[in-house]
């Protein structure tokens, strides 16, 4: 006789609230460099790449260090709470480094790689925990964890505008969120448990990964995903700067304004990711991805238009392009997990989110090679990222028509 199902336990609603508590705090520093950029421009008298170098060199780290974790197997004799702790405290020291060592953008690139690598103890370990606490409603659970990561990137700009309205230099931000991203792992490795439902994580294995790329319906997924990512991090990126610059030519210079203008832009995809989360197993992974990147994707060449139009306008539609850049985010990797032939997802997931990351240097370096310096610039710039999602909406519009499509969201496809 079969034993049933366990039923999600009452606790995981206040186990989400911690672990999505704690990721947002711990991500602050992602973005620490990008959100101060304009000061270090200025004081370090950067040029070119200089700058968006900086935000590369997280996102390297970060790809390197999640397949080593992956292979290690580490996951699978630590317990996640020590791992999260860690994480935090190697990335807010490294974060902290980057503000009191440097003097140049150079010498700062392995303080922003370290950054980096210490969130793989953080942003898969905290995925992993939650899963260990939900069966159903896994799909909104995810949504919320994504969005609070979604938040916690936006906070260094809220930190800024903060620090700008207070008369600080840009170091005392930096130093802040470093701060805030110990403090998330303290909340986790204080308060986070282990779920029921929690199990060993696979070991990375390329031979594993190529067998699931081997089956059509996960290399669709796959590229759907990458299309995802050609935009997103570029457009977390950049999108700052284009909205100091295209205030201060309509005459609104206010810095502290523009950055809390970033931090809203930024910080409203929590939100997308969250109602995304709630709908996707409804509507099915192909309709939701298609539907948010038509409108990311269009929100991206239109913006551009817009630089130099009165503030309001272009916050208006930053927001929405906000919202729609990342609601998408956690159904491509639920759409592998469903269509990965059975003992591959785990391997065909790790290479995937490392493929990803890597492809948002190219990303965030083209855009920077574009020079968005004035309107022309930024239409090209922006115009650009359009054509990840361009490419995502084509491969989920095939995977949608291959029969494998009924294994996602119970034959909602």
């Amino acid at each position: 006789m079969t034993a049933a199902p366990l039923a999600d336990p009452p606790a995981r609603w206040g186990q989400l609230a911690v672990l999505a508590g704690g990721m947002l705090l711990a991500f602050a520093p992602w973005f620490s460099a990008s959100a101060v950029a304009p000061s270090l421009a200025a004081e370090w008298r950067t040029s070119g790449l200089d700058l968006p170098l900086l935000t590369v060199a997280v996102q390297m780290g970060f790809a390197a260090a999640a397949l080593l974790m992956a292979a290690s197997g580490a996951t699978d004799v630590v317990s996640g709470r020590v791992l999260f702790l860690v994480g935090t405290v190697v990335a807010g020291v490294a974060n902290l480094g980057f503000a009191v060592v440097p003097g140049d953008a150079g010498a700062a690139l392995p303080f922003r790689a370290l950054t980096g690598a210490a969130f793989a103890l953080v942003y898969p370990v905290g995925m992993r925990m939650i899963a260990g606490w939900f069966q159903g409603g896994r799909g909104l659970a995810i949504g919320v964890l994504i969005g609070a990561l979604t938040v916690g990137s936006a906070l260094p700009h809220l930190l800024r505008a903060v620090g700008v309205a207070a008369g600080a230099d840009w170091r005392p931000v930096v130093i802040a969120a470093s701060v805030v991203a110990v403090a998330g792992g303290l909340l986790v490795a204080g308060f986070a448990r282990k779920g029921p439902f929690e199990t060993d994580a696979p070991r990375f294995s390329l031979t594993t990964a190529a067998a699931a790329f081997r089956d059509p319906a996960v290399r669709l997924a796959n590229l759907g995903y990458l299309g995802h990512m050609w935009e997103l991090y570029a457009m977390w990126t950049w999108i700052p700067l284009f909205i100091a610059a295209s205030f201060a030519a309509a005459g609104s210079a206010d810095p502290a304004f523009a950055a809390l203008a970033a931090f809203a832009v930024v910080a409203a995809g929590g939100a997308g990711c969250v109602v995304a989360g709630s709908l996707a197993d409804r509507l099915g992974r192909t309709t939701l991805t298609m539907a948010a990147m038509a409108i990311s994707g269009s929100s991206a060449i239109a913006i551009g238009f817009l630089f130099g139009a009165p503030p309001a306008l272009v916050l208006a539609l930053a927001l929405v392009w906000g919202v729609t850049v990342v609601a998408d985010s956690a159904q491509f990797s639920t759409a592998v997990s469903e269509l990965s032939p059975p003992g591959t997802a785990g391997s065909a997931l790790q290479l995937q989110v490392a493929a990803g990351f890597i492809l948002t240097g190219f990303t965030i370096v083209g855009v920077g090679l574009l020079d968005p310096l004035d309107g022309t610039g930024w239409r090209l710039a922006f115009g650009s990222l359009a054509l990840g999602p361009m490419i995502g909406i084509i491969a989920m519009w095939r995977l949608r028509r291959r029969p494998e499509s009924v294994l996602m969201a119970d034959g909602h496809r």
